[in-house]
């Protein structure tokens, strides 16, 4: 029986692989640098694994690795957040017999780049939107020109430090945070998608496409509905063909109506796209590089994260009168943080919660940034360990 050992274990998307990766006969394995009780309380997870964060200690964190590796006689690893640019910089340092489910660094910087992917995806007909890279509002002003734009970081993730200016940069709008350089971007009307792929090297083996319905204000969605676009399939193809790339590939995009989505940027990690995948499609094949075809979800049913959805969904929805839309919504998706009848997850993701909040006061910061600053990378340079 193969084994397989899933970093950031504190992602619902992680619990999502262990149990489909059970399913299927490969003993899991969990690990991350945080409290990860959201798939490590998952009935299909042997042991979870505690890290050193990557992010402060990548030393100890790789180091670790190696360890579990031996230890657990691990064939393949799976990174799910922003983990993956540690893994892939110092994965030289881990024995060979393992099997790395991510790409070469320069490659995920490039992706990760906001300004770099534009350039890519625009040589790959992703109609990417027209950008310029700034450092101060004025000169985004300047190129704006009073048209609609969009300001975000070149490094940065969940939509934070975004600032969108459908109307162009009114008088009063806040000088642009110290966060190295920043994209401006034409601002695009029209419906947000998000899509999800595996590849190896360079083939296309698993790839979805969802309508993120419900958010967190600009951030994170919670309900993933799927969406079928045959142009966003044939980009992703013919992406991952041209850096022939191998991992987790993720993009946000810009529907307008026309036929021609505008690809606005790139994650090269897992997304909740994964969710919309069933027990039995060959997500774990396509990660091990040996599927011979591109997997789609075979189910029809739209994926929520029922407890968000029944708080912060059914307010937003009595506030906006919206009711019945929610609970037409609400009745047409499965959970997917108890899937398949997986209810320690939610009892792990709630002491998550309470670990979080414990950090976030220790630390003095929010609660997102206590769950995330210790694998987030900007693009500063990763020394050798």
């Amino acid at each position: 029986m193969p084994n397989v050992l899933i970093l950031g274990g504190r992602a619902p998307v992680a619990a999502d692989h262990a149990r489909r990766f059970a399913h299927q006969g490969w003993t899991v394995y969990i690990a991350d640098s945080i409290p990860c009780r959201i798939s490590g309380w998952s009935y299909a997870v042997r042991a979870t694994i505690r890290l050193a964060p990557p992010r402060f200690d990548p030393a100890a964190f790789i180091a670790g690795l190696s360890r579990a590796i031996k230890t657990y006689s691990i064939d393949l690893i799976i990174p799910t957040c922003e983990e993956v640019f540690f893994l892939s910089r110092y994965r030289s340092a881990l024995p060979t017999s393992c099997r790395v489910a991510a790409d070469d660094f320069d490659k995920l910087r490039m992706l990760h780049s906001k300004w770099d992917f534009q350039n890519l995806a625009r040589e790959c007909g992703g109609n990417a939107p027209v950008s310029a890279v700034v450092r101060t509002l004025a000169e985004a002003r300047e190129w704006a020109n009073g048209a609609p734009i969009v300001l975000k970081p070149e490094f940065s993730r969940f939509g934070v430090h975004v600032q969108l200016y459908p109307s162009g940069i009114p008088a009063n709008a806040p000088e642009l945070a110290e966060q190295g350089r920043w994209v401006a971007q034409r601002y695009c009307q029209g419906r947000e998608l998000c899509s999800y792929s595996i590849a190896d090297k360079g083939r296309l083996l698993a790839h979805a496409v969802y309508l993120p319905k419900y958010r967190l204000q600009l951030s994170a969605s919670y309900y993933f509905d799927h969406y079928v676009s045959p142009a966003i399939y044939e980009f992703a193809e013919a992406f991952v063909d041209r850096l022939q790339f191998t991992g987790q590939i993720s993009f946000d995009w810009i529907d307008a109506g026309d036929g021609q989505p505008a690809v606005i940027e790139c994650n090269p990690r897992a997304i909740s796209g994964l969710h919309l995948f069933s027990m039995q499609d060959a997500v774990p094949s396509a990660l091990t590089g040996e599927a011979t075809a591109c997997t789609v979800p075979s189910k029809i049913r739209a994926g929520m994260i029922a407890p968000i959805m029944l708080t912060s969904g059914l307010a937003h929805a009595l506030g906006s009168g919206g009711l019945s839309e929610w609970l037409h919504d609400y009745r047409r998706a499965d959970d997917v943080i108890t899937a398949d009848r997986d209810y320690g997850t939610v009892i792990g993701a709630a002491a998550d919660i309470g670990s979080y909040l414990r950090m976030a006061l220790r630390q003095r910061c929010t609660m997102r940034e206590a769950a995330t600053r210790d694998i987030e990378w900007d693009g500063e340079l990763l020394s050798q360990v």
